[in-house]
């Protein structure tokens, strides 16, 4: 079976990591396959993104014994996996020009934690639970760890998650802000599948402007933010769906928007 397994329903297009005895854990190929995925899902005909995994655990983070074995070569770093592997996973995800929605079904550990916090709306069952676990082997948060995480939840709930490898229940992760919504198991794939589809059908080239905006507000002063909103909102009134969005207001009809 591949480990990268896609769909499509629509305008939705289902990416499952695939690997379910290895409790999804990624190699570098399974890593570059999905980054193709994501890249092929970038497009005018998909509108929203679902991003979940097969088994009873979401993804364990990095296939350990295929570090070991590339470790023999004496050039290999540790950088090297980070950069090819996880670094363009996150880049896509935030890049990605629609919602992404994650489904976690169970553990998300390590960088499998982290590519969930960088998805736009997370939908986490029950049963999972997230943790770190980086400290137990020597290693710092990648995948965006020490960037999502302090901004989100603050620097002293980072700091247990990562130095006392503390596990985040479902329902405390909602409290800290990193997800969105907790179902029951049963009702995981309908929770994200009903998310999607109605992501699919608003106005989803705002959507795209929008995370434009998010993903540079750290990095702005206030008064660079203000600029790069009005000049975003200049082009957000150019498209097609604020167009229908303003039409379907004034004729009190409920809009078809288009992406575009």
């Amino acid at each position: 079976m591949p480990d990268i397994i896609t769909s499509t329903n629509g305008a939705v297009r289902t990416i499952t990591l695939n690997r379910p005895d290895k409790f999804n854990s990624i190699t570098e190929p399974m890593a570059l396959k999905l980054q193709k995925e994501l890249r092929a899902a970038n497009t005018k005909d998909i509108r929203c993104v679902i991003l979940n995994s097969a088994g009873k655990a979401f993804c364990a983070g990095q296939d350990l014994p295929e570090v070991v074995e590339r470790e023999k070569d004496p050039n290999y770093e540790l950088a090297d996996t980070v950069r090819t592997t996880y670094n363009p996973i996150i880049t896509a995800i935030r890049e990605m020009e629609k919602p992404v929605v994650c489904a976690v079904q169970g553990t998300a550990a390590g960088a499998g934690a982290n590519i969930a916090f960088a998805c736009d709306i997370v939908i986490a069952s029950k049963e999972a639970v997230f943790v770190q676990a980086f400290s137990k082997i020597g290693l710092i948060p990648d995948s965006g760890g020490t960037w999502f995480l302090p901004r989100i939840i603050g620097l002293a709930r980072t700091n247990a998650l990562y130095m006392l490898d503390e596990k985040l229940s479902a329902e405390k992760a909602l409290e800290y802000g990193l997800i969105t919504r907790v179902v029951g198991a049963d009702g995981l794939d309908e929770a994200v599948t009903d998310t999607a589809t109605k992501l699919a059908t608003l106005p989803t080239r705002g959507f795209s402007l929008y995370k434009q905006a998010v993903n540079k507000s750290f990095d702005h002063s206030l008064k660079e933010h203000l600029s790069m909103e009005a000049d975003l909102q200049s082009r957000a009134g150019h498209t097609d769906d604020y167009k229908e969005g303003v039409a379907a207001f004034l004729e009190k009809r409920k809009p078809k928007y288009k992406g575009s």
